[in-house]
């Protein structure tokens, strides 16, 4: 493909990305995340990313990994009756983007964060997981406002 054919993917397919980075928070130990990245960069080398594409996904990976305490605090207070350790994977890393998005990304409408966590956990989690990341982001909105 030629350079002047590539196109820069939609802030929704971005999202996906960066989803799947978060999502391997749960996976690896913090010392091994950096190397994910590495690995990541490479595979989106070799698939034709745009650079600015690979510099969106990678530093708000990066903003994401940050601000996790903050974001797990935000979960822990929202989440009455739940624990992170039973949550789903899928779930959890929709919550920790969904949350960074709505109270740390001044580009992205709270409600379009919480809109894009509800889909992805949709498509990546359980047959309820869109129903219990709406309702944590819906805490969480309410309790930030």
């Amino acid at each position: 493909m030629e350079v002047s054919d590539k196109k820069n993917m939609t802030r929704h397919k971005l999202r996906d990305k960066v989803f799947g980075l978060v999502f391997r928070i749960e996976f690896y130990p913090e010392n091994e995340l950096e190397d994910q990245i590495k690995c990541f960069e490479e595979f989106a080398e070799e698939e034709g990313y745009l650079p600015e594409d690979l510099e969106y996904i990678t530093s708000k990976f990066r903003a994401v990994k940050e601000k996790l305490p903050e974001i797990d605090a935000a979960i822990d207070k929202a989440a009455v009756g739940w624990t992170r350790s039973r949550m789903g994977k899928a779930e959890l890393s929709a919550l920790r983007l969904g949350i960074y998005e709505m109270l740390y990304d001044d580009d992205i409408p709270q409600n379009v964060a919480m809109n894009e966590a509800v889909e992805i956990a949709k498509t990546y989690g359980d047959n309820t997981g869109g129903a219990f990341v709406n309702a944590i982001l819906t805490k969480v909105r309410d309790e930030s406002a």
